[in-house]
């Protein structure tokens, strides 16, 4: 009951951390430096807070040697895991704590003690849904080469949806593609439903329904993707240099402040922004090449394109 408390109090503490707004532009991006133990608006600069405390550890490790010997607490809390982490594991050497050989009586003893850990750990049928779920959503983040930070996030939502009884009559390889797919908006690390799709069990339409369904009764509320958020996945994959990322920014900013942008598939106007930029700059790169990064079709990039260089009176010499 004592760690279930501590977990809730944890939570309650995090979402407040999460609503910190500044009194006096009302933004919602701050900066917290430990240095100076404040937290501060990265808009206006205001100091909303000055009492903020280190919650890191008072020891210093210059290698991953040191950091191992004087570590003296467990992996953190996650939510990828079915129980958070917290329960324990036998490792699978056959090792006692001095590195040495077990003997073969120890080893049986052992096999039966890890057999049974790993039933113990799952004991009813929510904590067996969480199992598979959190390791298929483990499966995609890999795969979509996703941080730590947005597959915490797409296990959140999963965990909100199967306390809401939402998971009943769905698969659940549809709620984890969706909770991903969400929570790389959320993010601000795209991935369109094709990408998602591709990684994952379930066709493209299912996905896009099951997303929609747990935005509605959830409560997420996203933006539209803007096109810049794709522009240095798809620029790395080109292989370009950060000039052409930089000018292809420049360009999709004007192209939103003439309202270019809206109505248009975000994809395809970065992959044109992306197209002119490496024409303009001598990194010239064919449509097809960045019509397969992007996964839109070469007409769609060719339709962008003339719009772009036309309203932006863009000089391009193809």
């Amino acid at each position: 009951m004592e760690v279930k408390e501590k977990l809730e109090k944890k939570e309650k503490k995090d979402e407040q951390e999460e609503e910190i707004v500044c009194p006096i532009c009302g933004s919602k991006e701050v900066i917290k430096d430990y240095v100076k133990a404040e937290i501060v608006c990265s808009k206006c600069g205001c100091v909303i807070k000055d009492n903020l405390f280190d919650v890191g550890p008072e020891w210093r490790a210059f290698d991953h040697e040191q950091k191992i010997k004087r570590c003296r607490v467990g992996a953190p809390i996650t939510l990828t895991i079915h129980d958070k982490g917290l329960s324990t594991v036998i490792d699978w050497r056959n090792k006692d704590s001095y590195g040495k050989d077990i003997s073969a009586n120890k080893r049986a003893q052992l096999y039966r003690l890890r057999k049974w850990q790993r039933r113990i750990r799952v004991s009813d049928a929510s904590e067996r849904n969480l199992t598979f779920a959190l390791s298929e959503l483990d499966r995609i983040a890999s795969k979509l080469g996703l941080p730590r930070h947005v597959r915490e996030h797409a296990a959140k939502i999963y965990r909100n949806a199967v306390e809401k009884g939402l998971i009943r009559g769905r698969s659940i390889e549809g709620v984890v593609a969706a909770a991903v797919y969400a929570a790389c908006r959320k993010c601000k690390i795209p991935r369109t439903l094709d990408e998602i799709a591709e990684v994952s069990r379930v066709d493209r339409k299912e996905i896009g329904r099951t997303y929609r369904f747990l935005a509605r009764e959830l409560g997420i509320k996203l933006t539209p993707t803007n096109p810049i958020d794709y522009v240095p996945r798809f620029a790395s994959e080109l292989g370009l240099p950060g000039e052409v990322e930089s000018k292809a920014i420049q360009i999709l900013k004007k192209a939103a402040e003439k309202g270019l942008t809206s109505g248009r598939g975000p994809t395809g106007v970065a992959a044109a922004a992306i197209y002119i930029a490496s024409v303009l700059l001598g990194c010239r790169k064919t449509q097809r090449e960045v019509a397969e990064v992007a996964g839109v079709t070469e007409v769609t990039i060719r339709n962008r394109y003339k719009e772009l260089t036309e309203h932006l009176d863009i000089d391009v010499t193809l």
